[in-house]
């Protein structure tokens, strides 16, 4: 090309930026630009109001920045369901995300993946030693020492926890089902633990009141079946295949529409993953 039609071209290129529309500085009620569409800062008070109950003005500015970020995320998710056709009218997140997986479902799963997730994660499925137990829980001692007098002349522990257990378990006779030691107060684990079948512990004190247990049986540690742990597989490869399409579909949207966060009118300081602009500084 000539210096003549370089230069040509390079007027034809500055008549034409001039001439394009410009686009207007956002007004203070807009919180961000995605795609060229301006984003209430309302609907992000909205968005706030629907999921924490409130405005999130006691929240710091991190906590903030990252709900504003899912928040965008969301609107991203909408708007490309949106353009593709899928749904109508910017819909919730949710209902974008499902009509999403819809149109592009995740191959069936095999048997063979089911067993091999299995194999992979068997330590996480192994089962600690448990305890099944009966409780009289009282918020008093002198409720407790009467529960055990009465335990002590032969009385019913079913009947006892209904007399006088404080406990979720009463109604069923203080009836538990089977727990690791984790999950009993470390005073009660440590006094469960310690029983033959069939024999009441003493007293024991804990944060939340005090305990009288009855151990029915123990349960020895062991790795579960692959039917037993069957559904939970299915659930977790669902989620995680889930969150890898989200994790592409937000990929996709966030290259395909620019987003712009108008921070000075926001209430908080922004912090988030997405591109800062304040066009209204530089005019």
């Amino acid at each position: 090309m000539s210096a003549r039609h370089r230069l040509g071209a390079l007027a034809v290129a500055i008549v034409a930026a001039s001439c394009a529309p410009e686009v207007p500085p956002p007004g203070p009620d807009v919180a961000a630009r995605l795609g060229g569409l301006d984003v209430p800062l309302a609907e992000f008070v909205a968005h706030l109001e629907n999921n924490l109950g409130e405005s999130g003005g006691a929240l710091e500015s991190e906590a903030l920045s990252a709900l504003f970020d899912r928040f965008l995320d969301e609107r991203l998710l909408s708007r490309l369901a949106e353009d593709r056709g899928l749904v109508a009218g910017s819909p919730p997140a949710d209902v974008a995300v499902d009509a999403l997986l819809t149109a592009d479902p995740a191959p069936p799963l095999t048997e063979t993946a089911i067993v091999s997730y299995f194999a992979e994660h068997v330590a996480e499925f192994r089962l600690p030693e448990r305890v099944e137990l009966a409780i009289v829980r009282t918020g008093d001692r002198a409720s407790a020492e009467r529960a055990r007098r009465e335990l002590g002349r032969g009385a019913d522990f079913a009947e006892i926890a209904r007399r006088y257990s404080t406990d979720p378990s009463a109604g069923k006779g203080g009836a538990l089902g089977p727990l690791a030691r984790g999950e009993l107060p470390d005073g009660l684990a440590a006094a469960a633990f310690g029983l033959a079948p069939g024999r009441i512990s003493g007293i024991v004190a804990a944060e939340d009141g005090f305990y009288l247990a009855r151990l029915k049986r123990r349960l020895p540690e062991r790795v579960p079946t692959l039917a037993e742990v069957r559904d939970e597989i299915l659930r977790r490869i669902a989620g995680a295949r889930a969150d890898r399409a989200y994790a592409r579909f937000l990929e996709e949207a966030r290259s395909r529409y620019a987003v712009e966060v108008f921070d000075r009118n926001l209430s908080f300081v922004y912090r988030g993953s997405y591109p800062v602009s304040r066009p209204y500084e530089t005019r």
